[in-house]
């Protein structure tokens, strides 16, 4: 998945058609849903803009950026073929009902299918600005598939949790699970040791940050740059995460919290 969101991304992104630039963007998996089902999308956001090849800063103008049927097809193409490319490796694994597509016919049937279909890919200016969608995507970047506070009850042999049905307008209602099921869906959000959730491309990659990054900020007058919370304490950086100061004593509201001991050595409070 996210080879094919990347080379689509890439390709179209410098066609004469759209951009004609090397774009910027990062990626983040993620692979529940409400109700713990795997369900794995890759979320991208995408400078609004890129650079030439004579490195020069271009805008991505009043178009917002590529049309949808573009992103879908071309999305489709790339999702496809390197599906088809593992198959052929032995890199692919089935179980249940899906071990049927071991046999060369069926898969091939399935290839078809999909192919016949019309894709869609979700894109979208964000209207509330950048920073509302790093919050939104922030919620999901190290969480787990289920908080606490969506677990509504649990007994010797099932679990209820709280669900929002977004397919009747994000209604909230309850699904009870055995607990052995439950246990299974929260398991298979449980990324393999070593796997990398976040991934820049581009002109957000990590080697080039410190060349094309900096030209682009420089282009577009943003040259000067500070990261948000350099220079700040532990517990300054903590405050402003979770909105409240967390020094301040939670009882009589006036006093302040001291750092006593610490459980790494040469942490900074």
């Amino acid at each position: 998945m996210y080879k094919a969101v990347a080379e689509t991304i890439f390709e179209l992104s410098q066609d004469k058609k759209y951009l004609r630039a090397q774009p910027g963007f990062f990626s983040i998996l993620h692979t529940w849903g409400q109700d713990l089902h795997f369900h794995p999308h890759i979320h991208t956001v995408v400078l609004a803009g890129g650079l030439t090849r004579t490195n020069e800063w271009r805008s991505s103008g009043k178009k917002f950026f590529i049309p949808i049927k573009v992103l879908a097809k071309k999305f489709r193409g790339k999702f496809l073929y390197h599906l088809k490319h593992y198959y052929r490796e032995n890199c692919l694994s089935f179980y249940g009902d899906a071990r049927q597509y071991q046999d060369k016919v069926l898969f091939q049937k399935l290839l078809d299918l999909c192919y016949e279909k019309d894709w869609y890919t979700y894109a979208k200016e964000p209207f509330s600005g950048p920073l509302a969608v790093l919050k939104y995507l922030g919620r999901y970047t190290h969480r787990i598939a289920i908080s606490n506070r969506r677990i509504v009850s649990v007994n010797n042999n099932t679990v209820t949790i709280a669900v929002k049905d977004y397919k009747n307008k994000s209604q909230k209602k309850t699904v009870t699970l055995t607990g052995l099921e439950f246990v299974r869906r929260f398991l298979m959000h449980i990324l393999p040791k070593g796997f990398v959730k976040i991934r820049h491309y581009g002109i957000l990659a990590n080697r080039n940050k410190k060349t094309k990054l900096s030209r682009c900020r420089m282009l577009t007058n943003s040259s000067v740059y500070k990261p948000k919370f350099e220079g700040l304490t532990t517990a300054e950086i903590i405050s402003l995460l979770v909105g409240r100061d967390v020094t301040l004593c939670p009882a009589c509201k006036k006093g302040r919290l001291q750092q006593l001991s610490c459980f790494y050595h040469g942490t900074v409070p």
